[in-house]
């Protein structure tokens, strides 16, 4: 039996090819206006909406009926399914999957705890388990242990997306604008965690380099780095701070971009580096 790795587009793996591979949009809405993350909304149109608007917007899970949907369509065709989903600490995706998965004992579902490139690089190691022939339950168990391994670290341009989104205080937000504080967030339990805050920039590039020093990196696994909308100088230079972490590779470094589910709380110019810690 062939295995399908079925995930949610806030894992912005939208442009990564691979048969083996479904990806389910969550929803992402601007007042009426309702849009299929990656599907009828790209990001760069999604920042654009967000710079222009004096709103938040709100996400919307994947329902159990598209999960549904995908796993019947895998089983008809012959496939397992391992859903690999957003965390279910910051979105109701994996309950839906959960849901879908009933009575269908073919279906296996894997909580990330993780988001964007975090719980990308778990979904390319699931596939990395697909392609040695393992069966959906051994790809589903391999994937869930190694989910502690990941570690997922980023440099925002601004506290003011977490003000809109209720994580800071207006206050606190303005004095970060007034001396230009850049916030450095992971990922921990499921959560997105304030770890540090640098003044400029520079300084927040260099937080960045030495909290990723403290976790070597696996490069048997996969990584990634991604920004969101305007952060590509900020990445580029980031990579020259920590290049001897990337000899050899840095022309062949896996780049994304952040979409529209974790892009709402981080705003534009953020960058981030996910990764598998060694010795695990």
């Amino acid at each position: 039996m062939t295995v399908r790795v079925i995930t949610d587009s806030a894992s912005d793996i939208t442009g990564f090819d691979h048969a083996s591979l479904t990806v389910l949009p969550l929803t992402v809405a601007f007042g009426d206006t309702v849009y299929r993350d990656g599907v009828d909304l790209s990001s760069e149109r999604f920042f654009e909406l967000l710079v222009e608007s004096d709103e938040m917007p709100s996400t919307g899970a994947v329902s159990p009926g598209a999960f549904a949907e995908a796993f019947d369509r895998a089983h008809e065709a012959g496939e397992d399914v391992v859903a690999v989903t957003l965390s279910s600490r910051l979105s109701g995706t994996w309950q839906s999957a959960m849901v879908a998965a009933e009575g269908r004992p073919w279906v296996h579902v894997v909580d990330s705890l993780n988001v964007c490139i975090g719980e990308q690089i778990l979904v390319q190691y699931a596939l990395m388990q697909v392609e040695r022939g393992l069966s959906a339950v051994e790809v589903a168990r391999l994937t869930q242990e190694a989910r502690d391994d990941v570690h997922v670290l980023a440099l925002l341009d601004t506290l003011e997306y977490l003000r809109r989104g209720g994580r800071i205080g207006s206050a606190a937000a303005g004095v970060g604008a007034l001396l230009a504080i850049k916030p450095v967030v992971t990922v921990r339990d499921g959560r997105v965690e304030l770890v540090g805050k640098a003044r400029g920039s520079k300084n927040g590039r260099n937080m960045l380099v030495q909290l990723v020093r403290e976790h070597p990196v696996d490069f048997h696994r996969p990584f990634a780095l991604a920004c969101s909308e305007g952060g590509e100088r900020t990445l580029r230079k980031y990579v020259d701070d920590s290049h001897e972490l990337w000899e050899g590779m840095v022309e062949g470094l896996p780049i994304c971009s952040v979409g529209a589910t974790i892009g709402t709380h981080v705003g534009p110019g953020a960058i981030a580096v996910a990764f598998f810690s060694q010795g695990a």
